[in-house]
């Protein structure tokens, strides 16, 4: 375990973040680290207990407690409070082939499931995480790990993003030659273009493909394998074919007046801002842009958090995130008992930066919309249904 009772003479501290008003003026990560004697100090709160819920990765009512890839977080966190670096990236990477990402942008279902959660902070076990993954990378301790022989068989993996990732890595460890195809001009998928740079820096994204690269795993970009004949191809030229294709068709909404200009789904909007980011530091107008505009999100998500949170960098006169769920209560309900994922009301980092920069939650409760009203073809109002305890109310 960690420190004996450590979890009763030390306090939780996260990565401390930078001002949202000044985070927003660029699309940098944002997230700070501690020290390595600061995160040795989180290690300790660790008890090791002999039910390890942090690692379980259970479904209690539909939702994930503890963390989905068992994780073997007790042991890593003991190697943590003791400064043993290497020893603590053996363990995480015994089940987790990029804890940089996870590091970065989990929810942290395994926080939800930590014991010291029923009646106190849990374990910092998110950023305890990323520290060792950094601190690996930092020391020299991660390099390319190159397959001792090989199999003579060839694997097509069709999709780059983090569950294809994962397959590539591991068939081409079990010493299989692997090609990932990818449509996209670059390789990543969510990772690239769906998760916004502040939240995962694209050079993270770089520095972990140059390994796979190096490991032995090749890299096929603006592929799309979409026909008959693609798909014969593979078969024909490789002895296995994976699909890892994602889900990238969105959840529309099937109101009247959608198809007035002015509405986009969120993954365009989020992908073609990185692309034109990484392509021309934004300069190309390729972009969808929310300069000067009133912006209304649809959505109470990551995804909506992560438009929110763009759209403020691009300078939103104001950002308005409709929510159709209810607001979690401050503190857990009776009905939502440790440890199951606790269902209260938080700031996400989006959330954060609107309330600084605009004094207030963006978000708007029990609402959703019901119409879409434009001028001359182009969205300037919605018609919302307001869902009261008493009833619904419709307004425009």
């Amino acid at each position: 375990m960690g420190k004996t009772g450590g979890f009763l003479i030390y306090d939780r501290q996260t990565m401390p973040t930078e001002d949202p008003r000044e985070r927003v003026k660029d699309y940098k990560e944002f997230h700070q680290r501690l020290t390595p004697e600061q995160q040795q100090i989180q290690g300790a709160r660790c008890m090791n207990c002999g039910t390890p819920f942090c690692q379980t990765g259970m479904l209690i009512k539909g939702r994930v407690t503890g963390c989905p890839l068992h994780n073997l977080i007790p042991e890593w966190n003991e190697l943590v409070y003791q400064g043993n670096w290497k020893a603590a990236l053996e363990r995480l990477l015994l089940t987790n082939p990029f804890p940089e990402f996870t590091g970065r942008v989990c929810p942290a279902p395994c926080e939800a499931g930590c014991n010291l959660g029923l009646n106190m902070p849990p374990t910092a076990i998110h950023d305890d995480e990323l520290a060792i993954i950094e601190e690996g990378f930092k020391r020299g301790l991660v390099s390319p790990q190159i397959p001792a022989w090989r199999s003579g068989k060839k694997v097509a993996v069709i999709g780059s993003g983090p569950s294809g990732l994962a397959a590539a890595h591991q068939l081409n460890q079990r010493g299989h030659q692997v090609t990932v195809y990818e449509r996209h001009d670059r390789i990543g998928g969510l990772l690239m273009y769906g998760i916004p740079n502040m939240k995962l820096d694209k050079d993270v994204v770089l520095r972990r493909l140059d390994i796979l690269r190096q490991e032995g795993v090749a890299f096929v970009t603006n592929t799309e394998i979409k026909t008959a004949a693609d798909a014969k191809d593979l078969l024909d030229r490789y002895d296995a074919v994976v699909l890892c294709c994602g889900s990238t068709q969105a959840r529309d909404l099937r109101v009247p007046g959608r198809e007035l200009s002015g509405i986009y789904m969120a993954v365009d909007f989020l992908s073609r801002n990185t692309k034109s980011l990484l392509d021309s530091a934004l300069t190309d107008g390729q972009a969808i842009s929310a300069k000067g505009k009133d912006v209304i999100i649809v959505g109470g998500g990551d995804t909506g958090t992560d438009c929110v949170g763009t759209s403020l960098r691009h300078g939103a006169r104001s950002v308005t995130q409709f929510e159709i769920m209810d607001r979690p209560p401050l503190e857990r309900a009776p009905g939502n008992p440790w440890p199951e994922w606790p269902n209260v009301y938080k700031l996400d980092y989006g959330q954060e930066e609107n309330a600084v920069l605009h004094g207030s939650d963006p978000r708007q409760y029990l609402t959703t919309i019901t119409d879409l009203l434009g001028t001359d073809g182009h969205l300037t109002r919605c018609r919302l249904r307001e869902r009261k305890r008493n009833g619904p109310r419709i307004c425009c």
